[in-house]
């Protein structure tokens, strides 16, 4: 047991590391039941195809009303308290569903309203998540370890939750949700256990709009957190071009069948599986602007191939590949973004590349919508495919140079927290 604990989180990432990666991991196996469960509930009260896409604008919309608010409070206030009282706030969330469940007064707009919260809530609490691991784990490591964290998302996320919340569905409409309350809850007394470092004094308290108004200028003052922000925007456009259809894409140009578009997502678990366990030798085999700009060509070939193809195995190929370049590109880019940006930004910076990554994809997924009617199901795919081509080669010489960014003061290598206060100097696939 020790060996597997040994090679799962290695010693010397620190004991807090291995509470905050249990952590994490229960809770992923909590939403990957409600990732199945979600959509059940929601097509159980309507059939009407626009209430249905409500249910995932809601969430979305949550994140681009908060998330830049979220991300100053992180770094005003404990982030470990802002992770323990959201995981609170959503337990009770799920259990008021329970109770409407159960006492049959559940309907649309019930179910609406509870994913919106989860969105709202998502929004502090994953913003918060993110800046802990850089305050436990120095710079040399964060590679290995956002990998082992992204394996959680992958593993009980994506391939174990999804079939455990449609199981639960099926034995009986709470059930999901209330194991998914099960899994928060012990999520939360596993954070518990996570000591963190102090953190830099900050400047005084100032206005939230201030604060992260400072955060958008140090992004913005820095060249290659910039330009990574940017890329990450742009990605994450035309990917949500290309996937807004993808239902319908493996139906009527692949020819798959419900099962066979499940098979989808199992495809990319797999490939992000196996991206993920070879990541600590890619980081020290490969310099990281050689990984990122792989990375950005599988993805923009993706597109091609897709768009070409009628084949479902092939598709499945393709699938794998993409997925395996999603979690390494997402490892690589947070660990740059992690390495990069001082202590007493991550929280602000953070919330901009996640409203930014949300926010490339509610645009893309609008775009591909008006492309198919338009021109059919493929046009997406080459819409993404131009798009990315494009962009590709306008950031292809800066890649290197966001891949060893270092924040003002902080050594290669260095303790992500040794940083002491920052002076402003003169930000999912890129979808990570």
């Amino acid at each position: 047991m020790s060996r597997l604990a040994e090679l799962i989180a290695p010693s010397r990432l620190g004991r807090g590391f291995r509470w905050l990666l249990a952590s994490s991991w229960v809770t992923n196996l909590g939403d990957g039941i409600t990732l199945a469960a979600g959509p059940l509930l929601v097509a159980a009260q309507t059939r009407d195809p626009l209430a249905v896409a409500m249910a995932a604008f809601l969430q979305r919309l949550a994140w681009l009303l908060v998330g830049l608010y979220a991300g100053a409070l992180a770094d005003r206030v404990s982030r470990r308290a802002i992770v323990i009282a959201t995981g609170l706030a959503r337990a009770a969330i799920l259990l008021a569903l329970i109770a409407a469940i159960l006492t049959r007064r559940v309907d649309t707009a019930v179910v609406l309203a509870a994913l919106f919260l989860f969105g709202v809530n998502e929004a502090f609490g994953d913003t918060a998540s993110a800046t802990l691991l850089p305050m436990l784990v120095g710079g040399g490591d964060l590679g290995v370890a956002n990998a082992r964290a992204l394996t959680g998302v992958i593993v009980w996320n994506q391939m174990a939750g999804p079939p455990v919340g449609a199981a639960l569905f099926a034995a009986g409409m709470a059930f999901p949700f209330a194991g998914e309350a099960v899994c928060v809850l012990a999520g939360v007394l596993l954070i518990t256990r996570v000591r963190l470092p102090p953190r830099p004094a900050g400047a005084g308290r100032r206005r939230v709009r201030r604060e992260i108004g400072e955060g958008w200028r140090w992004l913005w003052g820095h060249p290659a957190v910039r330009t990574l922000a940017i890329t990450i925007f742009a990605f994450n456009v035309t990917f949500g071009a290309a996937w807004s259809v993808l239902v319908l894409y493996a139906r009527e140009r692949l020819g798959m069948t419900t099962v066979g578009f499940g098979l989808i997502t199992t495809a990319m678990a797999v490939g992000g599986l196996a991206g993920t366990a070879c990541y600590g030798w890619l980081e020290r085999h490969v310099r990281l602007g050689d990984i990122m700009r792989a990375g950005l060509v599988i993805e923009t070939l993706t597109h091609l191939a897709l768009a070409l193809t009628r084949w479902a195995w092939l598709a499945l190929i393709v699938f794998t590949i993409f997925g395996a370049h999603a979690f390494i590109w997402g490892t690589t880019s947070t660990s740059v973004r992690q390495r990069a940006v001082p202590a007493g930004f991550q929280g602000r910076v953070a919330s901009v590349y996640l409203t930014g990554s949300i926010g490339g994809i509610v645009i893309g997924s609008a775009l591909g919508g008006l492309v198919a009617s338009a021109w059919g199901v493929t046009a997406p795919f080459w819409l993404a495919f131009a798009g990315s081509a494009v962009m590709l080669a306008v950031i292809w010489r800066s890649l290197p140079r966001i891949a060893h960014a270092q924040a003002a003061g902080r050594p290669a290598g260095g303790p992500a927290g040794a940083t002491g206060p920052v002076s402003e100097p003169a930000p999912p696939p890129a979808s990570a």
